[in-house]
Parts: C-alpha cells; sequence; structure tokens
C-alpha cells in the first residue's frame, strides 16, 4: 500500500522539480538583497526584518516562476506548455508531462492550487506590494515559456525588477527615488547574474534544443560562450560596487559581498565546462547557492552593524 502511494505521488513531486534546490536560490537571492538593503536604509528592526526574510523565502518556494527549471509554480506551467518541446530533448523527455504521467488537466489543477497558496501569502500586503505580486504571478510569468521560442533572449522577457521592487514595496510601501535608482543598478546586477546563471544551464541541452527549435543564449553565444559569461560577470561586479555606493553600504559589504562574490565568480567561469552537460549543472547548482549568499551575507553584516 505505501509503495503503491509513494509510486502515484513520485510525479507530482517530479512536476516541482523540489529536489533542484538551486533554482529557488536564483529567485530568492534577489528578494533577499534588495529586502536587506531596504531594511539597513530605513532601520528596520530585526524582528520585522526576520519574518520578511522568511516569508520571501516561503514564497519563491512556492513559486519559482522566474526561469524554466525552478520548483513549484513557474514548473509547472512550464512543463504544461513545453511538453510537447521537452518530450524531444534527452534531459527532459522523462518529465511527468512530456511523458504523459500527468494530465493537463491534473497538472493545471495543481497549477491552481500553488496560485492560491501565493495569493494568500501576499493577501494582506500593502497596496504596492499587493499590484506587484499579482504582475509577477501573472502576465509575466505566464508568458514566459512562449518567449523561447521567439527570442534567444527569454530572461529578458522576465527580468528581475519585480523581485527588487518587492522588498522595497513590502518595507516602505513606496518606491521612492532612490530606491529606483538602486532597484536600477540592482536590476541590472541580477540581469547579468541570470544572464550568466541561463547560459550555464542552458548548455545543457545546446544539441537538442536545436533539433526542437528552443532558442537561448547559449545557442546564440555559440564558441564565444565563456567569452560572454566573462564580460557579464563583469558587468555584474561593476553594478555591485554602483549599488553599493549609492546605498551608501559599508566595508563589510565590499569585502565580502563584492570581493566574495567576484572570487566565486571567478572560479565559476574558470571551471565551467560547456560542453559537458554535467559541468554546467554543478556551476549552475554553485550559482543559486553560493553566489548570491556570499553577496547576501555581506548585505546581511552591514545591515546588522547598522541597527
Amino acid at each position: 500500500m505505501s509503495r503503491s502511494l509513494s509510486a502515484s505521488i513520485q510525479p507530482w513531486v517530479a512536476l516541482t522539480r523540489v529536489k533542484y534546490f538551486a533554482g529557488t536560490m536564483v529567485v530568492f537571492w534577489p528578494y533577499a538583497w534588495s529586502l536587506t538593503m531596504a531594511a539597513r536604509t530605513v532601520a528596520l528592526p530585526m524582528g520585522t526584518f526576520l519574518y520578511l526574510f522568511i516569508m520571501g523565502f516561503i514564497g519563491a518556494c512556492v513559486s519559482h516562476s522566474a526561469l524554466n527549471r525552478l520548483i513549484g509554480t513557474g514548473c509547472v506551467w512550464n512543463d504544461i506548455v513545453d511538453r510537447n518541446i521537452d518530450a524531444k530533448v534527452e534531459r527532459t523527455k522523462h518529465r511527468p508531462m512530456a511523458s504523459r504521467q500527468i494530465s493537463v488537466f491534473g497538472a493545471s489543477m495543481f497549477l491552481a492550487l500553488h496560485i492560491s497558496i501565493l495569493l494568500g501569502m501576499i493577501w494582506r500586503a500593502n497596496e504596492l506590494a499587493w499590484i506587484i505580486g499579482n504582475a509577477t504571478i501573472f502576465p509575466l510569468a505566464g508568458m514566459y515559456p512562449l518567449m523561447k521560442r521567439m527570442t534567444y533572449w527569454p530572461q529578458a522577457w522576465y527580468r528581475d525588477q519585480h523581485r527588487i521592487f518587492m522588498g522595497w514595496a513590502t518595507v516602505t510601501n513606496a518606491i521612492p527615488s532612490s530606491a529606483w535608482v538602486l532597484a536600477g543598478g540592482t536590476w541590472w546586477i541580477t540581469s547579468c547574474t541570470d544572464c550568466v546563471a541561463d547560459t550555464i544551464y542552458a548548455c545543457q541541452d545546446m544539441k537538442d534544443d536545436v533539433k526542437a527549435g528552443v532558442k537561448s543564449t547559449a545557442l546564440l553565444f555559440g564558441s564565444r560562450v565563456k567569452s560572454y559569461l566573462a564580460f557579464f560577470g563583469l558587468c555584474f561586479l561593476t553594478a555591485l560596487v554602483t549599488v553599493g555606493l549609492l546605498n551608501d553600504q559599508s566595508y563589510a559589504f565590499f569585502l565580502i559581498g563584492l570581493v566574495g562574490g567576484g572570487a566565486h565568480l571567478l572560479w565559476q567561469l574558470t571551471s565551467v565546462q560547456v560542453g559537458k552537460p554535467e559541468s554546467c549543472w554543478k556551476v549552475f547548482h554553485r550559482n543559486g547557492f553560493y553566489l548570491g549568499a556570499i553577496i547576501e551575507c555581506g548585505l546581511l553584516l552591514d545591515y546588522v552593524m547598522t541597527v
């Protein structure tokens, strides 16, 4: 009985990608960076900050709608839309939707459950955070899977400004002019980060993507992938310096977040082997867990020193 129950649940667990948690963290870190910077700016009490930090993490675990390999809502919707394409790609052909283990109707009901949880989480948020949250869940995330059929830059449609603005809106119920400047800089940081992460991730499926007609920056860059990764990495570090100066961050952020993050990014770029899917996955995993965490450690120490 228990084995039968486990076998029946397994496709639903696989649909959420719960075993691949690195993607969750890619969603979470931009919100955490923004929240921590905003908390430092307004001297937010530690208890309130921790509550918002934890709720943001739970929201990332449920939504995961920024990239096509993340857990939860984004994965379910992506797999519904891409079920025929996934069936043509070696790495994804055994996914529950591609292998027809789950029906479209069943997956749609599962998606509705995830969305209900997300809406419940932001129900009591202030008006601005509510508007940003709804825009994130529906038009932005909803259109993302279709972008891979239209452009080599699908991530350009669903950038990270919503996560950055959500952090500021949750704390201040406003996005003042200084926050727009800061958010713009942080947007460029996460744009560069996602270009690095997305491209490394897409390198796993380059051959199959050509056959399936899917577009990605990995295919666009071709043999020059590492050169472009180095360029975006440099842009990322430049934006990190700019945001730190705009928000008047202390030495803690620059020493840990900038220097530490830069060293880790350099290690990623030198160790990735773009022709080997296993290497690309390992580096993407490191990017999701460690790069964002290093930067957040610098921001957290700076915040703790201020309050």
